[in-house]
């Protein structure tokens, strides 16, 4: 399949509207059939449909996008392409991310790839952002992160409520907080289900944002997975890439 048919396969997957969302769809697919992404981003593309998933979040040309503890960057680098050259993304990552990400960092960032991405690396309780700049900020499969502990490997305790005054602060009004995590049974405590499954209650994020600045504007549930019964760590043979995730937008109010 060349580029062309890759391009037409996934704009016609992805949804369309009557207010410019047709447009943004193929900008997104042109983004994601770009010859220069790494092989192993695109193996993951089924799985994750960064097509839907930007799409619902509202990302577009010109954009400064924060994204939030970015690991590896696969999420990275599809918003470096669409934002495009008159936009800018913001990959942050604490230590202990950079060390368990290393090897896909370094392939991400060779050779002077990704000319608009700005790279951040601080503990989320030190993290400092420019108040008013982001038009969105994403938090991809790590929400569960902020109430995960484990002093012995470099991954301290994190302040839940500062960060989200500091992602307050940061996002311009009207932007939107983009969400997916892995899900946790009903109840699950953060701590444990966080530290034990990498995953959350998706009440639990929801709570986390009630009272603050950020307004819930829906989900798209195209990344849940009913077969998934939440109670496998999200790396578990025959469940990793496919668990049941959620895909929540807030927007600033």
């Amino acid at each position: 399949m060349d580029c062309a048919q890759i391009i037409m396969s996934l704009f016609l997957l992805a949804p369309c509207d009557d207010g410019g969302g047709a447009s943004m769809d193929l900008v997104i697919a042109e983004s994601l059939a770009s010859p220069d992404r790494l092989e192993q981003d695109r193996a993951r593309d089924p799985l994750r449909r960064p097509d839907l998933v930007l799409s619902f979040f509202d990302i577009e040309p010109g954009m400064t996008v924060l994204d939030l503890f970015s690991g590896g960057g696969y999420y990275t680098e599809i918003l470096s392409r669409v934002v495009g050259e008159n936009g800018k993304v913001v990959a942050h990552n604490n230590e202990a991310y950079l060390e368990y990400a290393k090897d896909a960092v370094n392939a991400r960032y060779a050779n002077g790839r990704l000319v608009n991405v700005d790279r951040i690396t601080s503990e989320a309780d030190d993290l400092s952002l420019p108040v008013g700049t982001f038009d969105a900020a994403l938090a991809m499969l790590t929400w569960h992160d902020f109430y995960y502990l484990d002093e012995e490997n470099d991954w301290p305790a994190i302040d839940t409520l500062a960060l989200i005054t500091r992602l307050c602060s940061a996002l311009k009004p009207g932007a939107i907080l983009g969400i997916s995590d892995h899900v946790a049974a009903a109840g699950s405590d953060p701590e444990e289900s966080g530290k034990e499954l990498h995953r959350i209650d998706p009440d639990r994020i929801k709570a986390s944002l009630a009272g603050s600045c950020f307004e819930f504007k829906g989900e798209i549930s195209v990344l849940r997975n009913p077969d998934d019964d939440h109670s496998k760590p999200m790396f578990a043979e025959g469940i990793r890439g496919k668990t049941d995730r959620v895909v929540y937008k807030f927007r600033k109010m």
